[in-house]
């Protein structure tokens, strides 16, 4: 346990230069990038309101309305404004991949986007609106898409209700994985590390061997800023991330074919995943996933969450799970 206070006291070192906000003179340069591109009503609304919104997180993606929109708008509110600034970078290859139903946190307080793109379609679609194929301002921590028009704040996303799957680990062992790679788990925990997931990747690190079960892991990490805020709530630290990981990999596709009432159970004895649905977005134990498949190989997957997991009397209910106050797993033995 001293040992893992240590590495405690070390991730809360390490990670105070992420609290920083995007520099203002990243946020002037896009600016003068929206204007050139003929996006003049969001380049001015950045130099005018959009410093302090991004004083919230040190990354983000924004959505801007064309003039077009905002002319026939009119001026909108800052609520509306908020619920067009992700709280956090989407580069485009990265977005490309997002399935339908992944949920974006705004800074829109307890209010988050969903992906709508479909299968057949190459174009990007969130809530029902088409964003440009590729960014007009990309610095890597701050990025911009043009939308046609404003997003509605009541959408909502209708997925397919599924059946509850009484036994997913039976689902699991049935889908046969084949594991080849001897340094996927190594290639998992490298990504975590570079994509603002390193306090799970530096337990995973240290709790794992690389020797996983054929049936493989699933990993539904919060990010760093999440584990920083919530890991002191915590008394017995390791349980904080056994309780992340399931003993199977479920990628995006098998996840959204559970059905609500689904359990999944995890590396933390005693502790299970429920699956529910919220507006028809896959909701973990009250908590959405915001980066489906942000890592996949043979052996594991990682979906990125947007808040830590907790047992469901510590969590709101699925129906309050965007609520104002919503921000923004191993054995012990052998594996």
């Amino acid at each position: 346990m001293a040992s893992f206070h240590f590495f405690l006291s070390l991730l809360f070192i390490f990670f105070i230069p992420f609290s920083t906000a995007i520099p203002r003179e990243v946020i002037y340069d896009a600016a003068d990038v929206l204007t050139d591109a003929g996006y003049v009503s969001m380049s001015l609304t950045l130099e005018i309101i959009a410093e302090p919104l991004l004083e919230q997180s040190p990354s983000a993606t924004v959505f801007a309305p064309s003039d077009s929109a905002f002319k026939k708008y009119g001026q909108p509110s800052l609520d509306l404004l908020r619920f067009h600034f992700v709280m956090l970078p989407l580069p485009f290859q990265s977005f490309r991949r997002l399935p339908a139903g992944a949920k974006l946190p705004t800074m829109f307080t307890g209010q988050s986007l969903t992906v709508t793109t479909s299968p057949p379609d190459h174009a990007i679609s969130i809530n029902n609106i088409k964003v440009t194929p590729s960014p007009i301002y990309d610095d890597g921590i701050l990025l911009v898409y043009g939308i046609d028009r404003f997003f509605d704040t009541g959408y909502e996303y209708r997925g397919p209700n599924q059946r509850p799957n009484s036994n997913p680990i039976s689902s699991c062992t049935a889908m046969n994985r084949t594991m080849n790679s001897s340094n996927s788990f190594d290639q998992a925990v490298e990504m975590l590390k570079t994509s603002g997931y390193s306090a799970m990747a530096s337990f995973l690190g240290m709790q794992l061997s690389g020797d996983i079960s054929r049936n493989g892991i699933t990993v539904f990490a919060p990010t760093d800023v999440n584990v920083i805020n919530r890991i002191v709530e915590f008394q017995d630290y390791p349980s904080f991330f056994r309780r992340h990981v399931v003993p199977c990999k479920f990628v995006w596709d098998d996840l959204v074919n559970f059905g609500d009432g689904t359990v999944l159970p995890t590396f933390l004895e005693g502790f299970t995943i429920n699956i529910s649905r919220s507006g028809g977005v896959l909701i973990f134990n009250t908590v959405p996933v915001f980066f489906p498949n942000a890592f996949d190989n043979d052996r594991v997957v990682v979906h990125g969450v947007s808040d830590v997991l907790t047992v469901q009397d510590e969590a709101t209910t699925s129906s309050d799970v965007f609520s104002e106050d919503d921000q923004n797993v191993f054995d012990p033995g052998e594996f």
